[in-house]
């Protein structure tokens, strides 16, 4: 039984999920990936949220979701008694600076313009994953005993 934190994508690109999970797996990724594919799905899961689920040791958000936009969505995670210390990863297209700039405002914990090419791509992850689930001390799991 796996008992790593998962790792919460909330992403609607079909593609962008695939190269994510590609990227995991070429790594090793031990930590279970969890998939919320547009913003409602995303606020859904968040006020379904149980004080005994497993909170996810980092949140990687796309801005551009159908449904709520990802700035809402980052807005609500912050908002959320038992998740709003959750690390948060915006990884998005958008390098526009007032996207940049607000999510920063709402929390984000790391703003990421993901690489077209593929090779980049698994840079990227793999950083992702280093840092944010292996060197990274998590606040939740600290206080929960995870």
């Amino acid at each position: 039984m796996n008992t790593a934190l998962p790792i919460l994508l909330i992403e609607d690109n079909p593609m962008d999920v695939d190269l994510t999970r590609r990227a995991f797996v070429r790594h090793n990724l031990t930590n279970p990936l969890e998939v919320l594919r547009d913003g409602q799905e995303a606020l859904d899961f968040f006020s379904n949220w149980r004080t005994t689920d497993l909170p996810p040791s980092v949140v990687l958000l796309d801005l551009k979701l159908p449904k709520v936009n990802g700035l809402e969505v980052l807005r609500t995670i912050r908002e959320h008694s038992l998740l709003g210390t959750v690390p948060v990863v915006v990884l998005t297209s958008s390098s526009e600076d007032v996207d940049v700039h607000e999510a920063y405002l709402l929390g984000a914990n790391s703003y990421i313009v993901k690489p077209v090419d593929f090779e980049k791509f698994i840079d990227v992850a793999r950083q992702i994953e280093l840092y944010w689930t292996v060197l990274n001390i998590h606040c939740s799991a600290r206080i929960r005993g995870f």
